[in-house]
């Protein structure tokens, strides 16, 4: 049987830091159960990013409220990915088909959310800091996705949350895959949470068989919502009253964007998901998904962008 990925327990945090930390602005800790994050201090935000499925966990620009949401219960562990944060997922999303006929079963949402990956960089940007990281195709991977790749992380950490999600064919066959940058956007309360510019665009609901819909009027929460929004390409805008704020976030190379909450039913069965924390946030996410799935030929890359920033207070 192919083991599941092994996290690195012992990775040095001395070398990381000697190697890639900035003074004063950027270095290297140990995070929850020991786990490396890089962690971001500028006048201009404050970020958190796990080497551990390359997850950003926390964002908040210029002394403002966090704007990424982590859950109290979350399991930093190997195999295991962050309930919170912005998962990456890669190279499918949610159920891969025919997922218990693998050895071993293949993961919710693909495998590189919870391995170990590379860190390549931080740079220093202006106001800004770039933490770059990277992870490929190993022994492990072979049996869900048999492909050669390498996949490149960047986030670029300023007033502005930028993310880039780069999938580069290093192999000698094409491939196809599925990918999502899975934020969880931390609001006060989601019954009064609005989303602002998805109107009259068409949708399958998840929660529904994946039947398709249209969207009418903004977004609210009143229960479970799983819908994967179709052909997207403006820029959406969450409101959220209990915080008195709008997060407005855009999106580059995405077809898709996805609105996910579990709401109480399906919350109470998640073991890293605390009492009514799914009161607490809401995902909006960039994907690429089903038929808006991205086919790479050898040596062609793809780069997926989501820019998240608050709007200024009236």
């Amino acid at each position: 049987m192919t083991e599941p990925f092994k996290e690195i327990s012992n990775i040095d945090l001395d070398r990381l830091n000697s190697s890639f930390a900035i003074p004063g602005v950027a270095q290297i800790v140990a995070g929850n159960n020991g786990l490396p994050k890089v962690r971001v201090t500028t006048a201009a935000a404050a970020a958190e990013i796990y080497l551990h499925g390359a997850h950003l966990t926390s964002w908040a620009p210029g002394g403002a409220e966090e704007v990424i949401f982590l859950s109290e219960q979350a399991q930093f562990q190997d195999g295991k990915a962050i309930r919170g944060g912005v998962p990456i997922c890669f190279p499918w999303f949610n159920a891969k088909a025919n997922a218990n006929d693998y050895t071993p079963p293949a993961p919710a949402h693909g495998f590189v959310r919870a391995k170990t990956w590379d860190l390549e960089s931080i740079t220093h940007e202006g106001n800004a800091v770039a933490v770059a990281l990277s992870t490929g195709n190993g022994e492990a991977t072979r049996p869900w996705f048999p492909h050669d790749f390498r996949v490149e992380y960047r986030a670029t950490v300023g007033a502005q949350l930028k993310l880039e999600l780069t999938v580069l064919n290093t192999g000698a066959t094409p491939f196809t895959f599925e990918e999502a940058l899975h934020t969880y956007y931390r609001v006060g309360a989601i019954e009064g949470v609005r989303i602002v510019t998805l109107d009259g665009v068409a949708y399958q609901d998840n929660a529904d068989s994946n039947h398709e819909k249209l969207q009418h009027g903004d977004n609210t929460f009143a229960g479970r919502t799983d819908n994967a929004y179709l052909n997207t390409r403006a820029d959406l805008e969450l409101i959220d009253p209990a915080f008195d704020r709008r997060i407005l976030i855009g999106k580059e190379n995405s077809l898709n964007t996805v609105v996910w909450n579990p709401w109480r039913e399906l919350a109470s069965g998640m073991a890293d998901l605390g009492d009514d924390e799914w009161r607490r946030f809401v995902c909006v996410e960039a994907a690429n998904i089903r038929a808006a799935s991205v086919t790479l030929q050898p040596g062609e890359r793809h780069t997926m962008t989501v820019h998240v920033r608050l709007a200024e207070r009236d």
